[in-house]
């Protein structure tokens, strides 16, 4: 059933339609009495079309395409680029910055990676550093938007392992930070014996407030709302989503079609991560009533039944099928399979319930956000490949994200050691 499924991905065909066929076909092969298609119903309708916490996805892409479609978005990152810049370790670090900005504003990889590759390359590269790392710099900077929240990734995470979302947001932001620092590092490190930029004035104090103040306001509200508990995710998403409209008007950039063409956006994406949820609900279904699940977990425990070799292994196939499979597939087909094997496991660190869960969703979070960067499918190096056009070439692409997935590798080995990173602000 999964070679079946994995090859049916790999061909090309839709991958909701691949999940829900092959639960459907085995369910006849398995020889599984009819009414399981009944079964199958009732859990799509209890976890995926009754799910109230899921309304917190359109709403937040529905924030992140007012804010990137009506150029508030843009506007920030130029502000912000004014103020930082001066010297090409500031140029580097300044990319960084807008990118966690956006990542907290948007939750979007596309728009993040588009907009600071058509932004921020030409600048690189006039403060002297190669392709090959302005490449890496904005595809790495641009993933931020699937690991900071408020991001999609760990609303289905935390739906998945069945952990509250603000916990898997407050556990995320410390590791965000130590990947902004470790990609920081790299930054000055690479600029090092580059000349000095012409200084050029920067944005008044007042201005630099006025173009950056209401993003980080909203970014505050939303993210403060959730993780102080004053808000639910899905209520603080309708926040962010009005919010988002709000600064459009203070801008004046509030136009009818643009609040058109985001809503419908809006449904598309939303549609298309709800029917590979529905097709994934009726997968793991079928896999596990056939003894998928069991067979997973005797594959995994054949390496030993020491906790962190069993988390080694967890990673690494994690991280194998990152080179093949979006987050998306990778979170519904597996999670379900692996959060149980964990939950039975003492790492020694003091952690269990809840809080080893989150621990281990943010672990897959930081893997998870290597599959944008690593070829041959990973969706950054497609959206900065179709922003630049002949600016920079794949090889090159590939040459310059291959040290920031050396570094999101580090930064998982820091987590694994040092959970309180993640659970500090728990």
């Amino acid at each position: 059933m999964a070679a079946l499924t994995l090859v049916g991905i790999l061909s090309g065909y839709r991958v909701a339609m691949v999940l829900a066929g092959s639960a459907a076909l085995f369910i006849l092969i398995a020889g599984l009495p009819i009414a399981f298609f009944n079964l199958l119903v009732s859990r799509i309708y209890a976890n995926v079309l009754s799910n109230w916490l899921l309304v917190a996805i359109p709403m937040f892409i529905f924030m992140g395409l007012i804010l990137e479609g009506s150029g508030v978005a843009e506007r920030s990152l130029r502000a912000a680029q004014r103020a930082l810049g001066g010297s090409a370790a500031g140029m580097g670090v300044s990319v960084l910055v807008i990118g966690v900005l956006l990542a907290a504003s948007s939750g979007i990889v596309g728009a993040s990676v588009v907009l600071l590759a058509l932004l921020a390359l030409p600048r690189l590269q006039e403060a002297g550093f190669d392709k090959p790392t302005s490449a890496g710099l904005i595809g790495a900077s641009g993933t931020l938007a699937i690991l900071i929240p408020p991001s999609v990734m760990l609303i289905v995470l935390g739906d998945q392992l069945q952990t509250p979302v603000p916990d898997m947001f407050a556990g995320a932001i410390g590791p965000g930070l130590v990947l902004v620092a470790v990609y920081a590092a790299m930054v000055v490190w690479r600029a090092r014996g580059l000349p000095r930029l012409p200084r050029k004035e920067g944005p008044s104090p007042l201005r630099l407030l006025f173009d950056l103040g209401p993003l980080l306001a909203l970014v505050v509200s939303v993210l403060g709302s959730i993780i102080a508990g004053i808000a639910t995710p899905t209520e603080a998403s309708g926040l962010g989503a009005f919010g988002a409209i709000l600064i459009t008007i203070l801008y004046r950039r509030f136009r009818w079609p643009m609040l058109m063409e985001a809503a419908r956006k809006t449904v598309i994406t939303t549609s298309l991560v709800l029917f590979v949820m529905i097709g994934a609900t009726c997968f793991s279904a079928v896999f596990n009533r056939i003894g998928g699940d069991e067979m997973v977990e005797a594959a995994i425990m054949s390496f030993g039944s020491e906790p962190f070799t069993v988390l080694a292994v967890v990673m690494g196939a994690i991280f194998l099928l990152g080179f093949v499979l979006d987050w998306l597939e990778i979170t519904l087909i597996l999670m379900p399979i692996f959060a149980p094997i964990v939950a039975g496991l003492d790492f020694g660190n003091g952690l269990s319930g809840d809080a080893l869960l989150v621990w281990f969703g943010i672990l897959v979070a930081v893997n998870l956000q290597t599959s944008f960067l690593t070829p041959p499918f990973g969706f950054s190096l497609f959206y900065l490949r179709g922003a630049v056009g002949d600016a920079l070439t794949t090889p090159e692409i590939y040459r310059g994200v291959l040290p920031f997935i050396g570094l999101q590798i580090l930064v998982l080995v820091l987590l694994i050691l040092f959970p309180g990173l993640i659970t500090g602000l728990i």
